[in-house]
C-alpha cells in the first residue's frame, strides 16, 4: 500500500492537480525521456491518477520532478486521459503555484523566478507572490512557430482551412466560424465532438519538431473567435472529448506564432485569451527568434491558479480497477481508443 499525495488546483477552472508526493521513479535521464517512457512503456500511473474511480475527464494530472538539468528548480509531466504530453500552460501555471505555496520553491520577493524544466525545453516562471500565496504567474514560454497556414482538411463540416503552429505541444487552430459552432457554454459538447474529429481528419498530416525529434503529433484542435477589441475567445478540445475551461496557455503562444506569421502581431503588446467560461489569460510575444527552419516567437502567458484542498490516493494490489475505467455516457464516443 502506498498513497499518493495531490494538490488540488484549478487554473482559470481548468483543473491541473499536482502530484507532491509518493510517486515511483520514472526512468529517463531527461524529462523528455521520463515522458516517453510513459508514453511507450508503462502508462499505469497516468492510468490510475486520470480515469475513474479516482478522476473524471475534465481534469489534468501533473507529476511533479525533480529537476534532470541543473538550471532547473523542478520538473513535471502533464498527466492526461489520452497521454503524457510535453507542456501545459495552464499547468505550468498550477504546477508554479503548488511549488510557491507548499514552500518547495522559496519565496524571495514580491516576484519569485522558478525554471521549470519540461520535455519542451525550460519555462521560466515569475510567480507574483504576497503573504505567502501565489497571486499570479507569467510563464516565459519555449518558442511558437507556424509550420502551416490555411492547410486544408476535409472534415464532416466540409472542407476547412487549418493552421498548424506549435506552442510547446503542436496545435491545429480553426476559426470557429467556419464550424458553424460559437464558442459558448452550450456549444460545449458539439465543440468537443468536432475538434476530435478534426482531429482525426489530420492523422495523416506529419509534423515534427525540428529540435525535438520525437514530438511528432498534432495533440489539440483549438477554436478561435477573434474580437472587434483585439481580444480572442478559443476553445481547445481535448481526448477523448472535451473543451479547456481555461484560455488554454500553449494554445495562446501557438495563436501569437499564427499572427506572427500573417503579419498581425505586435510585439510588446499584451493580447486578451478568453476562455469558454470567460477565464482570462494575458498572452505578450516579448521577443522573436528561429526554431530550424521556422520563424518563431517568444511567448509570454499570464493567468491565475488556486489551490483548493489536498488528496491522498491509495494504491493497493487488490484494487480491481488498478488501471481505471472510462465511460462514454461522460466521456464521450472516443473512450474505447484510449
Amino acid at each position: 500500500m502506498r498513497d499518493l499525495e495531490l494538490l488540488l488546483v484549478h487554473a482559470q477552472g481548468e483543473i491541473g492537480h499536482v502530484i507532491t508526493g509518493g510517486a515511483p521513479d520514472i526512468p529517463g535521464a531527461t524529462v523528455l525521456e521520463k515522458m516517453n517512457h510513459i508514453n511507450q512503456v508503462d502508462d499505469s500511473l497516468r492510468r490510475f491518477v486520470c480515469f475513474e474511480p479516482r478522476a473524471h475527464v475534465a481534469m489534468t494530472v501533473n507529476l511533479l520532478l525533480a529537476p534532470t538539468r541543473p538550471d532547473a528548480d523542478a520538473g513535471f509531466i502533464v498527466l492526461q486521459a489520452d497521454r503524457a504530453h510535453p507542456m501545459s500552460g495552464s499547468n505550468a501555471i498550477c504546477v508554479v503555484t503548488a511549488l510557491i505555496e507548499t514552500g518547495r520553491v522559496a519565496i524571495t520577493g514580491p516576484e519569485t523566478l522558478v525554471r521549470l524544466d519540461t520535455a519542451a525545453g525550460l519555462i521560466l516562471a515569475r510567480a507574483r507572490c504576497e503573504n505567502g500565496r501565489c497571486l499570479s504567474v507569467s510563464l516565459d514560454n519555449v518558442p511558437a512557430f507556424v509550420v502551416a497556414l490555411d492547410h486544408q482538411v476535409d472534415t464532416p463540416f466540409g472542407a476547412l482551412s487549418v493552421d498548424i503552429a506549435f506552442g510547446g505541444v503542436f496545435y491545429a487552430q480553426i476559426d470557429v466560424a467556419q464550424t458553424g459552432l460559437a464558442i459558448t457554454p452550450d456549444h460545449a459538447r458539439q465543440l468537443a465532438e468536432a475538434g476530435i474529429a478534426i482531429k482525426a481528419a489530420l492523422s495523416g498530416l506529419r509534423v515534427q519538431h525540428p529540435t525535438i525529434p520525437s514530438l511528432t503529433e498534432i495533440a489539440y484542435v483549438m477554436f478561435r473567435d477573434y474580437q472587434a477589441d483585439g481580444s480572442v475567445v478559443t476553445c481547445t478540445t481535448l481526448r477523448p472529448g472535451r473543451v479547456d475551461r481555461s484560455p488554454c496557455g500553449t494554445g495562446s503562444s501557438a495563436n501569437l506564432a499564427v499572427l506572427q506569421a500573417r503579419g498581425r502581431l505586435t510585439l510588446h503588446r499584451p493580447m486578451i485569451s478568453r476562455s469558454i467560461i470567460g477565464g482570462v489569460f494575458t498572452a505578450e510575444a516579448i521577443g522573436e527568434t528561429t526554431v530550424g527552419p521556422y520563424r518563431a516567437v517568444l511567448p509570454r502567458i499570464t493567468g491565475a491558479a488556486r489551490v483548493y484542498g489536498r488528496q491522498y490516493l491509495t494504491r493497493t494490489e487488490d484494487d480491481p480497477f488498478a488501471a481505471g475505467f472510462a465511460l462514454s455516457d461522460t466521456w464521450g464516443p472516443e473512450v474505447g481508443d484510449l
